[in-house]
């Protein structure tokens, strides 16, 4: 029986994904609590021998990640604990697990880390056959700085994603991810569902999307400020400007969350979300004022 080295795994060119599917699930430990604490899950269809992830937190910062074991996957400790990016093997044996979080100066890995909103996680397990990692169970936890929602992908450019033993490629649900604190208000917990999976589509594109509950973002105020010198207003050319930068495209594509007044797509066979729709939202408001938009009413969205 052979070791599968999750190490040799971590450095192998990507492959295509297969129909197997693995879900990465954040869950809050406490609800409430003071702790902003979550457990990393994962559940699979199949044996994967390495995990490759990117974590991206739409508002708080990363504090910390515990892997739940470290070092080879033996009775009493099977896991994932062997961390490609750092380990250190003296001799034939592993002297130093290392850590499973990627260094910013790593490739892939730059604006990651703690006290930022991105972590690029490398996990892999080394085993035999009998002691190879369940289809479900807990790569580590997780800690942050606020509440947030953490989305989950494979992180496939430099690192492989996520495979099994085979070394072909697990697809990873895009559904993953899950609320620290999710009893505590956040921009995304006030959305819709469909709201929901285009706000994590501008997380996934590096983008930040909680302009979406500024007061009056949902009206055409695309910089949250007002303008002008005598006469100010809250709506202007200003958030023209910055909708103009944005037309027509899509997150994926460079479109600003900020000037996405809608919160949705639109179009039939090519779907933007800034368009038409939008510069409709901020031409119906165009040169209001502060006072006048309190009078109209704070966004559905607000959270203050």
């Amino acid at each position: 029986m052979m070791k599968k080295l999750s190490l040799i795994l971590a450095v192998l060119l990507f492959v295509p994904a297969m129909a197997n599917i693995v879900t990465v699930t954040i869950t809050d430990q406490d609800g409430t609590g003071a702790g902003l604490v979550g457990d990393v899950d994962y559940t699979a269809d199949v044996n994967v021998v390495a995990y490759a992830l990117v974590l991206t937190s739409d508002e708080a910062n990363f504090v910390d990640f515990t892997p739940a074991v470290e070092g080879e996957s033996v009775t009493g400790n099977i896991g994932y604990g062997i961390f490609p990016g750092s380990i250190v093997i003296s001799g034939g044996a592993i002297t130093d697990a290392g850590t499973p979080v990627a260094d910013a100066g790593s490739p892939g890995a730059s604006g990651s880390g703690y006290g930022t909103k991105k972590l690029v996680i490398e996990m892999g397990a080394l085993y035999l056959d009998a002691n190879k990692p369940a289809l479900s169970g807990t790569l580590g936890t997780v800690q942050m700085d606020g509440p947030c929602h953490i989305s989950v992908i494979a992180e496939t450019t430099y690192r492989g994603g996520v495979v099994k033993e085979d070394v072909s490629a697990v697809d990873v649900n895009t559904t993953s991810g899950g609320d620290i604190e999710a009893a505590a208000a956040t921009c995304r917990s006030l959305l819709t569902a469909t709201q929901q999976a285009l706000y994590d589509r501008y997380v996934a594109a590096s983008k930040d999307p909680t302009s979406w509950c500024w007061q009056f973002q949902c009206y055409g105020d695309a910089d949250n400020i007002e303008q002008g010198s005598f006469v100010k207003v809250r709506i202007g050319s200003n958030d023209l400007s910055k909708l103009l930068g944005s037309w027509n495209k899509k997150p994926e594509t460079g479109a600003n969350p900020d000037c996405d007044f809608d919160h949705a797509e639109q179009g039939s066979f090519v779907k933007v979300s800034v368009g038409s729709n939008d510069l409709a939202i901020m031409l119906g408001k165009w040169q209001k004022k502060t006072s006048e938009l309190i009078t109209i009413g704070n966004c559905a969205t607000y959270l203050p």
